[in-house]
């Protein structure tokens, strides 16, 4: 049985499988058998009854979004598929690693989730510092249009698709589909007002679906071997694998293909090694910056998507940034804080003016002259660019580190301030 799906093509020590090796391990099977009579329908069907959840870092289940692209005869005939590869999320290198290693998996969902929807243009938003990847996807797509993969007619289903690949100008905030969508049309990165949602009016006002790149890799495991083979890959409650990364002081960082479901003590320990020598964990964030800190007290978890939320924090990215007992949380956080700020639109007062605000009080810790009265302005900051009180989710995924910091390391910062 296939355990990883996801990775097992990959070998970063040489160049990706070309086309003709791709599919003698059963590549691009899962178009073969969608050719076979599967509907549109059908295809959005078997998506929902697998579970997959999106792998970007809300954990939205995906057949479920699809479900929401309208269809019939009197909906619009131009729709959109488009790949979130513009992956900026702090500690986070996971999707980089699937479309240097592997970008025929890439173009292989993308037909599934395309056909699903009915759409006949497909974009991948990718981040404009992965060169390698975008010469290596520019590769497998023009491999695929001479195989007949892409184009019109594929393999004789009527379904015709283009893929193009958009490299990002940069900036974290296009991680938020509607600035992605705004960016892909010329525009500044601005969120947008929703709804309308961009499954009914995205991407030049037509139905749009953005996914993320590990998300749509899931979908040619699910089409090749099957849902009942997909549910048994987990040890958790959710579906299939996922890529797990670690960033810091352990001795073996990197990124690992896992079940759904291990404890984060396995990642940690059996993985990633265990901490350097002299170190002692002190808590970690489990999904990249913008998710709360967890203590060592959290390690026999599950990485799942409900048991991490249950919690305080979010699965998200899957990729655990580290701190260890010999580095200040308090520097940690600013580092973060200074990410967000550089990285908001500016589009909303409490994003533009509350994270430089927040920037220029951990300043001042670091100096030495952070005072009681600071702290409280950080307090209200954690409230003030919450959930609810912003445009999107830029601010919110700050406060996360933000909040859970102060409330776990006070100490810290109270230290600064008598010291």
């Amino acid at each position: 049985m296939i355990e990883r799906p996801l990775t097992k093509n990959i070998d970063m020590t040489r160049p990706p499988l070309a086309i003709a090796d791709y599919e003698s391990n059963d590549g691009y099977q899962s178009i073969r058998n969608i050719a076979k009579g599967m509907s549109p329908s059908d295809v959005l069907q078997k998506t929902k009854d697998s579970g997959l959840k999106g792998r970007g870092g809300a954990g939205f289940p995906t057949g479920l979004k699809w479900s929401f692209v309208p269809q019939g005869d009197d909906t619009p005939k131009q729709k959109y598929f488009v790949v979130n590869a513009d992956e900026m999320e702090p500690g986070t290198f996971k999707d980089r690693l699937l479309m240097e290693g592997d970008p025929h998996l890439l173009l292989e969902g993308i037909i599934i989730g395309s056909f699903a929807i009915q759409a006949d243009t497909a974009y991948i938003f990718l981040r404009g510092e992965y060169k390698v990847a975008e010469q290596r996807l520019k590769k497998a797509i023009s491999e695929a249009y001479d195989k007949g993969l892409l184009g019109e007619n594929i393999l004789n289903t009527g379904f015709n698709l283009d893929i193009i690949v958009h490299t990002s100008a940069g900036r974290y905030i296009c991680g938020e589909e509607t600035a992605l969508l705004n960016a892909l049309e010329g525009k500044r990165a601005n969120p947008r007002s929703k709804p309308p949602f961009p499954q009914v009016s995205g991407l030049w006002g037509k139905p749009t679906i953005v996914n993320n790149v590990e998300t749509v890799c899931n979908l040619p495991g699910i089409f090749t071997y099957g849902i009942d083979w997909y549910q048994s890959l987990t040890k958790g409650k959710d579906h299939g694998t996922k890529l797990f990364g670690i960033s810091g002081k352990v001795k073996n960082p990197g990124c690992w293909e896992l079940p759904l479901g291990i404890t984060i003590r396995e990642l940690l320990e059996e993985h990633g090694g265990g901490m350097q020598d002299g170190l002692e964990l002190r808590g970690f964030l489990p999904g990249g910056g913008s998710t709360d800190f967890m203590l060592p007290e959290h390690l026999d978890l599950k990485f799942d998507y409900d048991d991490i939320a249950q919690a305080g924090s979010r699965l998200a990215t899957g990729t655990m940034i580290l701190l260890d007992d010999k580095t200040c949380p308090v520097g940690m956080i600013g580092n973060l804080m200074r990410f967000f700020a550089h990285e908001s639109c500016g589009f909303c007062t409490p994003c533009r003016d509350g994270l430089p605000w927040v920037v220029a009080i951990f300043d001042e810790f670091c100096k030495g002259q952070g005072t009681r009265k600071d702290l409280e302005i950080l307090h209200e900051h954690v409230e003030y660019m919450g959930p609810g009180r912003t445009f999107c989710a830029l601010a919110p995924g700050a406060t996360a580190p933000l909040g859970s910091g102060l409330r776990y390391f006070s100490e810290d910062f109270e230290k600064l301030i008598k010291d």
